[in-house]
């Protein structure tokens, strides 16, 4: 049984470049991301957490619960930060979407309980969204 609940938008700044490559490779290969002083975006993540029903609470996980894990794994280290700046994890990791999912899944497995995790969804945009398995 599936069980999903939308988190809080976050707002993040970055600048997408792979440290490997040249200015110019990285300007071709990522764009107007690549910008020098970075860009901005809203970004809206949805968790999909799965399991069996309690037969008492008619509930996968308390949405409480998971809104609290959301916020510990999610919005305190994400929020309004400056994620190649300020999020130590993308020093040495190119900050896209794919791996801002990545970096999600793997926070919020530190506070969910062991196999309830299913699926993390990422909005950069309407139509930029990464969806992630932990495969």
């Amino acid at each position: 049984m599936l069980g999903k609940i939308e988190g809080g938008r976050r707002r993040g700044r970055q600048r997408i470049r792979c440290k490997s490559l040249s200015n110019e490779e990285n300007l071709k290969l990522f764009g107007k991301c690549n910008n020098p002083n970075g860009h901005g975006h809203n970004y809206k993540v949805v968790v999909t957490v799965h399991g069996e029903i309690d037969p008492v609470t008619g509930m996968v996980m308390n949405l409480t619960d998971l809104k609290k894990c959301m916020e510990e794994a999610i919005m305190k280290p994400l929020d309004h930060k400056n994620l190649d700046l300020d999020v130590p994890y993308f020093a040495d990791v190119v900050s896209t979407t794919e791996n801002v999912a990545v970096y999600i899944w793997e926070n919020l497995q530190k506070f969910l309980p062991m196999g309830v995790l299913y699926k993390v969804k990422v909005y950069e945009t309407d139509n930029n969204i990464v969806v992630y398995k932990g495969e």
